[in-house]
C-alpha cells in the first residue's frame, strides 16, 4: 500500500513538473528504490525447505503454505533481524558460558520474540485448505 502511494506521489510530481509554466526551472528528483524485502533467495529457499520438512513433505498444501509464510516473515522483519534472530535461536541451547552470549542479552531475547511473532503472523495468515 505504501509503495503504491509513493509511486502515485512520484507520478504526480513528474506530471506537475512537466506542466510547469516556467520551462527554465527544471528540477530533477532522484528517488530511492523501494525495498519490499531484502531476503536473499538462498535464505528464502532454506526457510521454505525447512517449513516443508516440518509439515511432512512436499504437497500442494505445504508448498502454498510455506511460500506464503516466507513472504509474511519478510513483511515483519528485515533480513538482518531475521538472520540474527535465527542465530540466537539456534545457538541459545549451547551449554554453559559459551551459550550465555546467545541466550542472555536483551537484544537476543527481543529478536527471538520478534521472530516468533513474525512466524505466528505467517501461521495465522497462510492457512491453505486442500
Amino acid at each position: 500500500m505504501q509503495s503504491t502511494v509513493k509511486i502515485l506521489t512520484l507520478l504526480s510530481l513528474v506530471l506537475l513538473s512537466a506542466c510547469s509554466t516556467n520551462p527554465e526551472k527544471t528540477t530533477v528528483t532522484t528517488v530511492e528504490p523501494i525495498i519490499t524485502n531484502d531476503f536473499p533467495t538462498a535464505d528464502r529457499i532454506e526457510y521454505f525447505l525447512e517449513c516443508v520438512a516440518k509439515k511432512g513433505g512436499l504437497s500442494y498444501v505445504t508448498q502454498a503454505n510455506c511460500i506464503c509464510k516466507v513472504d509474511k516473515l519478510a513483511e515483519k522483519m528485515s533480513y538482518k533481524e531475521y538472520s540474527q534472530a535465527r542465530t540466537f535461536t539456534f545457538l541459545r541451547t549451547t551449554p554453559g558460558e559459551n551459550g550465555a552470549v546467545f541466550r542472555d542479552p536483551k537484544h537476543a531475547k527481543a529478536l527471538r520474540k520478534q521472530l516468533k511473532k513474525a512466524e505466528q503472523y505467517g501461521n495465522d495468515r497462510c492457512f491453505v485448505s486442500p
